[in-house]
């Protein structure tokens, strides 16, 4: 396998129900680490309205055929808040969102915020964004949810200035500052790379030219991601972006044999297939915990037949 191409794993930081302890995260961080796994990333929400269907709209930012994984009572952790605890237990592994809803938060809060975890963790932190599809959410936070792209937009503007100027003027609709000074910066040289979340589209394109160091698929991108990347690649072009200037994130599914278990092989081939099409990071978003076989073993013999490509 190219040493170009990375292997990431997502962490389960939500549950349906109390798990009655989450010692687990820090358990699957380490030994994440310990097969030399590459970066391991957390969800986000912030809140739930209790109609849940809009995750099945693709107008609306879901995916077709969406099932949103817990109620509206189910626990999710804070994706920062979380990786900061995950940052004081590992040494090397790097440590990202999948996706977080930034617009959510204030611009530069979350500069603050994600600088800060940047420099405990010794420069391990990667921004996965998006705009997410739940309009109570951002109703709970007080965010327009019909310009949650342009909101997006302006908040990856401020993170970027405010990580890499000493000084920070901006000036939109709605926002205003003059020569702003925040410390520490991150300390990556540019910033936090930010991976942009999205189908398709002009939108993401734009997103993805102006600020990203990587794109997360979605929808039908994601289904068929060694397609998609080409596509994408011309769509940045137009956008006035390098269309090789960024890492592309493709999904190992969970592949079984007639038993039931996992596999390795087949999931092994696979992720090599979508290493071949310019996928830079294969990434796990199952755990295996509740399958057949030691999950720790079947994430150890997946990860070592992925390298042995």
């Amino acid at each position: 396998m190219s040493p170009n191409v990375q292997i990431s794993s997502a962490l389960p930081s939500f549950e349906a129900s109390d798990p009655g302890s989450w010692n687990h995260l820090v358990e699957h961080a380490q030994m994440l680490e310990s097969l030399g796994v590459d970066r391991i990333v957390v969800s986000d929400h912030v809140a739930f309205g209790r109609d849940l269907t809009s995750y099945a709209r693709p107008e609306l930012g879901g995916r077709e055929g969406g099932v949103q994984p817990t109620s509206p009572d189910g626990l999710w952790l804070e994706p920062l808040t979380t990786l900061s605890y995950l940052a004081a237990r590992t040494d090397r592994i790097r440590l990202g969102t999948n996706i977080l809803l930034a617009a959510l938060r204030p611009a530069a809060l979350l500069a603050k915020t994600a600088a800060t975890l940047d420099v405990l963790s010794g420069g391990r932190l990667d921004l996965g964004v998006g705009v997410g599809w739940q309009r109570a959410e951002y109703d709970a936070v007080g965010v327009d949810f019909d310009g949650r792209g342009r909101l997006l937009d302006r908040t990856l503007e401020v993170c970027q200035l405010l990580w890499r100027g000493d000084e920070a003027s901006f000036t939109s609709p709605g926002l205003n500052f003059d020569r702003i000074h925040q410390m520490p910066k991150p300390l990556q040289p540019e910033g936090i790379p930010i991976w942009v979340s999205g189908t398709v589209n002009r939108a993401s394109a734009r997103r993805l030219a102006r600020f990203g160091s990587g794109w997360i698929p979605w929808g039908p991108a994601a289904d068929d991601v060694a397609s998609a990347i080409g596509v994408m690649r011309a769509a940045v072009a137009d956008a006035g972006g390098d269309p090789h200037g960024f890492g592309v994130v493709g999904q190992i599914p969970r592949i079984v044999d007639a038993g039931g278990r996992a596999d390795i092989g087949a999931m092994a081939r696979y992720a090599h297939g979508m290493a071949q099409s310019g996928v830079t990071d294969l990434r796990v978003t199952w755990w295996p915990r509740n399958a057949p076989g030691d999950p720790n073993e079947v994430m150890a013999a997946l990860v070592a037949a992925i390298r042995s490509w």
